[in-house]
């Protein structure tokens, strides 16, 4: 799969295989539904597992244009596991185990150099599939990130000449858009773990693998993604420094405390995807044009998003003031 309309054609495939997937999964949908609670933004009762049309298309589509094993069978291991969690509520060691052991095994296929940069390897490429399933709590939100997300890999490999890859991420990208057609404000059905957990898997491997391999300089990716990865990290180094239990479910993302400080669901969402918009785009602009000014725009663009946390803080901070009165 080579070439801007074989590109194209194969996300028009995807999109397909996706909207499919969870129209049939919407056929059942008085079953596996999350419920409103306190740790949740939605307010009815609404059905998980609409990640598995994303997970179809990136198996299906990913196969077809070639991309390795390595990376399609870790989504099918994953998928399949995070959706026996989406039921069953697996142990916390056993869902860590297995992202451990998928991102252990694209690092060791791919010939790691020393043990502790495998060490650092796996790790950075486990976070990145967990700060996704943190950042999978509001409609349309990680939705977004991966149709934005993935497109600017895609425009990275294919720069690189490596079509397969190019194939597989406009493949999630197309299979990600599809998905929020149902996911957008108000859901009609939600990513859930075998959605969001595939989705980090492959964009911390890829990120990695793609600065591995010389297609795109160490800052891409984490510019790429970088709203996801600001706000789960410094989330979970707060809860850290608090000492609480960071695996557990929580309110405290900064676009949780958007909604719940007087954003509306869908506004939230809509800003987050600009922002997410501008960043990417930046990415890829200096990628293609400017790559010798990269890191003096990542570190623009992270003082950027420095300020956004900030004033969404002083907003929380006034809403948790007056919020006694009311």
């Amino acid at each position: 799969m080579s070439g801007v309309a074989g590109l194209i054609a194969l996300a028009a495939i995807a999109a397909t295989i996706s909207a499919g997937t969870i129209a049939l999964r919407l056929r059942f949908a008085d079953r596996g539904l999350d419920q409103p609670g306190y740790r949740s933004l939605h307010e009815r009762p609404t059905p998980h597992g609409g990640g598995l049309g994303i997970v179809a298309a990136t198996l299906l589509c990913g196969a077809w244009a070639g991309a390795a094993p390595v990376w399609l069978i870790p989504v099918l291991v994953l998928a399949a596991v995070s959706w026996a969690d989406d039921w069953l509520d697996l142990p916390f060691w056993l869902r860590l185990g297995v992202h451990l052991a998928s991102a252990a095994a694209v690092v060791f296929f791919h010939g790691p150099g020393s043990p502790l940069f495998v060490a650092l390897q796996v790790i950075v490429i486990a976070w990145s599939i967990n700060a996704y399933n943190f950042m999978d709590g509001a409609d349309g939100l990680a939705g977004s990130m991966s149709a934005v997300g993935f497109t600017a890999y895609a425009i990275g490999f294919a720069q690189a000449a490596q079509p397969a890859l190019a194939g597989l991420c406009i493949a999630v990208a197309a299979a990600s858009a599809s998905f929020l057609l149902f996911n957008w404000h108000p859901a009609r059905i939600f990513m859930g773990d075998v959605g969001a957990i595939p989705s980090g898997f492959l964009a911390g491997g890829l990120g990695w693998y793609g600065y591995d391999i010389g297609a795109w300089p160490l800052w891409f990716a984490p510019l790429v993604f970088a709203p996801f990865l600001f706000d789960a990290t410094v989330t979970l180094l707060r809860r850290a420094g608090r000492g609480e239990r960071v695996w557990h479910a929580h309110r405290e993302h900064y676009y949780q405390r958007m909604v719940r400080g007087g954003f509306a669901h869908g506004a939230m969402c809509l800003r987050w995807l600009l922002v997410m918009l501008a960043g990417a785009s930046l990415a890829v602009v200096m990628l293609l044009f400017l790559d010798a000014g990269g890191w003096a725009g990542a570190a623009a663009w992270s003082a950027v998003l420095v300020v956004l946390g900030h004033r969404i803080d002083r907003q929380w901070n006034r809403h948790m003031e007056t919020e006694p009165a009311k």
